[in-house]
């Protein structure tokens, strides 16, 4: 049977690449399996979210499909948080669409603001799951390459310079995922600048907006500005915050134009983010407020432990770029990642992403998402980092 060549060409998700690894093997007590492989909360779903959703769990109403864009209820007080960390209020509930998760969101964006042929300009090193929703729409990513010199951040000189006509978009995500680099408001703020002086989409992904250093600062000022939706997107997961992974809710952040576009793309997917998920989202936002902090406390305590745990063991990897949720290390041998990673793997039983599946130029580097983890592993994933040997006939 023949397949969509498009998606045939698109590569192998990461994540799952990287579990193929180590799914047949068994490991033992004394060395167990260190996962730093994906971007999830190390810690259960807060009990008293849990416990208001054994009651929802009854309502009849959360079997039913909901509006689909997203419970109005739960639109609204997005919009409400919105406006509150921008000191603004330029965004309603009218420009909220809830979606089944953060990647359903950008994929959904894409295809309604996109055809193909059209270009969309990545950071790079860029996530892979956005590279990945536009090689299977047939959207050409246009990589911005970011240096480790300037700990990855993007440069708007560089990027004005691949702006075309085919190009219709922009995205960055800050805090990033791979590097976890949070770019300074000011940056953001020119890249917005920069998009509405071509009349391109700034699409911003602030899926760990809630884990920047200081979130009493406003990230960046796109919504203090009253025409923000002819040329921004925002996209939000409450997956990492709220520790709602498994839920699948996410948020997109549009123009009543766009979300008409959306409304059509949404009930072709999915008809509607799953109405529990919702109900999840809503009370968390409402009511697990102070829990949320101290888990973006607990995020930086694990930070700070890994840095001193590599800092701890001179084996020769250097911290490019980091965040409360990764760590995007350069190592010190010449060899490209993939091949460090798969031993890392096989020998030190430490799952960790090479650079070459976060885009072009990356063999110098692996990420490490240690937010998966506590704080009292850090040593040993810095110890088992040291276990890599160049000379090792295995790799």
């Amino acid at each position: 049977m023949d397949v969509n060549p498009l998606v045939n060409g698109t590569e192998f998700p990461p994540v799952t690449e990287a579990a193929s690894w180590v799914k047949d093997r068994t490991f033992s007590a004394d060395f167990p399996l260190i996962d730093v492989s994906q971007a999830v909360p190390g810690y259960p779903t807060s009990d008293h979210v849990l416990d208001h959703m054994a009651q929802v769990l009854r309502e009849p109403l959360v079997s039913k499909y909901g509006n689909v864009l997203g419970l109005p209820a739960l639109r609204a007080e997005y919009a409400a948080q919105l406006n509150l960390g921008a000191g603004a209020n330029n965004v309603t509930d009218d420009n909220v669409a809830i979606s089944a998760g953060c990647n359903q969101a950008f994929h959904v964006c894409i295809t309604a603001l996109t055809q193909p042929g059209d270009q969309v300009i990545l950071p790079t090193p860029w996530y892979f799951n956005h590279k990945m929703s536009l090689d299977m729409q047939g959207i050409e990513a246009v990589a911005l390459h970011c240096d480790a010199s300037d700990q990855m951040i993007p440069d708007i000189e560089k990027a004005e310079s691949l702006i075309g006509k085919k190009t219709r978009a922009l995205a960055l995500i800050s805090p990033n995922n791979p590097t976890g680099k949070e770019y300074p408001p000011e940056l953001i703020n020119a890249f917005y600048s920069l998009c509405k002086k071509h009349n391109i989409t700034l699409i911003l992904d602030e899926t760990y907006s809630d884990f920047r250093a200081d979130t009493d600062i406003a990230a960046h000022s796109v919504f203090s500005d009253k025409d923000w939706h002819k040329h921004a997107i925002h996209l939000y997961s409450f997956s990492k915050a709220y520790a709602l992974a498994g839920y699948r809710v996410g948020a997109m952040v549009a123009s009543e134009t766009v979300l008409t576009q959306v409304t059509k793309v949404l009930d072709c997917v999915s008809i509607c983010a799953p109405q529990l998920s919702q109900r999840a989202a809503l009370f968390a936002m409402q009511n697990a407020q102070d829990w949320k902090q101290d888990k973006c406390a607990q995020m930086f305590g694990r930070a700070n432990a890994f840095k001193d745990a590599l800092a701890g063991n001179n084996h020769g990897y250097q911290i490019t770029a980091m965040g409360s949720y990764f760590a995007y290390l350069e190592h010190p041998f010449n060899l490209p990642a993939r091949k460090v990673a798969r031993f890392l793997a096989d020998e030190a039983n430490l799952l960790a992403l090479p650079g070459e599946m976060f885009g072009e130029g990356q063999r110098k580097h692996i990420r490490v998402a240690f937010a998966n983890v506590s704080r009292d592993v850090m040593p040993a994933i810095s110890e088992r980092l040291a276990r890599f040997d160049p000379e090792n006939p295995n790799i």
